[in-house]
């Protein structure tokens, strides 16, 4: 796979395969250590200042020590989410989160693209890549059962995206928060559980905004639109080699 080394922030290439493997850090996790380092500082002079300022000002160590706590919790997650986000290669898209990983094989992709949503008389993209792909089956049978409810969670405010204007009850909101745990594949195989509720998860969102898998901005290391070219570019490379 040819892309260039401009491309990429870290990326390491094999001469004798031609291959190339491109390594995404997600800009959310930069500053990790910092955060819990200031946290600490800030909790121990929270915890200092508790024993010596006149209680008029107590509120002071109390906002220091919040303050404290805050920082050091993001900086433990930030810590805790694997060092690559997205690993690309010739045989295709690798998610890791702290919460399991995905893949997505080229063949299996059948469009990349920013998604776009109605605000007013406009289209206006979202801050994440949207990937359509080609068989359900195959993509759920390589996602994690943690990833999967995890997702389900943080894919909500999507769900508020581009919604059905003919809703007369007011409920359709609150209903598309839930999903059905069943989910009827196209060879008549049903999924049941947890892998159902994502099945449909995926299709309603399909249905909405084009695309059944959704990587947000801040797991990249440049802009979605950037990210979406890079990706295309990958793909376009993969399918010449393939004919």
């Amino acid at each position: 796979m040819s892309i260039s080394n401009s491309q990429s922030n870290s990326s390491v290439q094999n001469p004798e395969l031609n291959e190339q493997t491109i390594k995404i850090k997600a800009a959310s996790k930069g500053n990790g250590l910092t955060s819990m380092v200031v946290g600490i500082i800030a909790l121990l002079i929270g915890f200092s200042l508790l024993g010596v300022i006149p209680q008029q000002f107590i509120l002071i160590a109390i906002g220091c020590i919040a303050i404290g706590i805050i920082a050091v919790v993001i900086g433990f997650f930030k810590i805790k989410e694997p060092e690559h986000s997205l690993v690309i290669n010739p045989n295709g898209i690798q998610y890791h989160h702290r919460n399991g990983q995905w893949f997505i094989p080229w063949d299996n992709i059948q469009r990349i693209d920013c998604p776009r949503v109605t605000k007013g008389l406009s289209q206006v993209d979202l801050q994440m890549v949207g990937i359509r792909i080609k068989s359900y089956p195959d993509f759920l049978s390589v996602i994690s059962q943690r990833l999967m409810t995890n997702t389900l969670m943080e894919q909500r405010p999507l769900l508020m995206q581009n919604m059905d204007d003919s809703c007369q009850t007011g409920q359709c909101p609150s209903n598309d928060l839930i999903e059905e745990a069943k989910y009827k594949l196209a060879d008549g195989q049903i999924l049941t559980g947890v892998k159902g509720m994502f099945a449909n998860r995926m299709h309603k969102l399909r249905d909405r905004l084009g695309y059944d898998v959704y990587i947000n901005e801040a797991e990249l290391d440049r802009s979605a639109n950037d990210f979406v070219i890079l990706l295309r570019n990958c793909h376009a490379d993969v399918s010449q080699r393939a004919d």
